[in-house]
């Protein structure tokens, strides 16, 4: 999941100064999960902003609304008639969601009021932590499922830096050494002399260091059928 953090309520009202209709848009996926851009959180926002703005003297219209996943157009056009009513957007969604929201209502204009912040899970109540760098070369087959890409503080691919401690990374006594878990891992699983092969250099064209990148499924895509 996409986990994000709301930005502080002062940096929201600096977003959406001059505006008099603003529209708050939450979503339901990825954001709800974190607790930091659905439902519950739309309303809270929307109605802390009229709050703070009135208290200011410059009272301004917050609404909010709530789509299922920001991320896709389809589920956007419910809200078509309240987005041209705004002034400004404030999505709750991830960078994704601001950016869908911008295209799809070329239009309007979009802030964003959450930081995106990395692909993780929640690993108990009220925690979250990273555990995909989107790197677009998965090499989770040959580490036991273990990222080292994303939970190493090094990104290293063939073994430890030799700098933890008692299976601690030495950035952080909090922090797990990623090649710590590996190694834990596929001596569990009797498959630890396969760590002795030695992994390329990693091909980051594939990740964000390439550009922007795309994906297209030829055997997804809308086929035109003669009558």
């Amino acid at each position: 999941m996409i986990v994000a953090e709301q930005k502080p309520l002062a940096e929201m009202k600096t977003l959406i100064n001059g505006a008099e209709n603003v529209l708050v848009v939450g979503c339901g996926t990825c954001v709800t999960v974190c607790f930091a851009g659905g439902t519950r959180e739309a309303d809270i926002v929307s109605t802390s902003l009229r709050m703070a703005t009135k208290l200011d003297g410059s009272p301004q219209q917050v609404t909010h609304s709530t789509v299922q996943r920001q991320c896709e157009w389809e589920y956007l056009d419910i809200i078509e008639e309240q987005v041209k009513a705004a002034d400004i957007v404030l999505s709750l969604g991830c960078g994704i969601g601001v950016q869908a929201i911008a295209e799809h209502f070329p239009d309007a204009w979009v802030v964003p009021g959450l930081n995106t912040s990395f692909l993780g899970l929640p690993t108990e109540h009220g925690v979250w932590e990273e555990r995909c760098a989107a790197c677009g070369e998965c090499l989770l087959a040959v580490t036991g499922g273990i990222c080292p890409v994303a939970r190493c503080s090094k990104s290293l691919l063939n073994g430890p830096c030799g700098g933890s401690e008692n299976g601690h990374c030495e950035i952080d006594p909090d922090v797990a050494c990623a090649w710590q878990l590996i190694v834990d891992r596929m001596s569990s699983k009797g498959k630890l002399d396969a760590l002795l092969e030695i992994q390329p250099p990693k091909n980051w064209q594939n990740s964000r260091d390439g550009g922007p990148r795309k994906i297209v499924r030829q055997d997804l895509r809308l086929v035109e059928f003669e009558d």
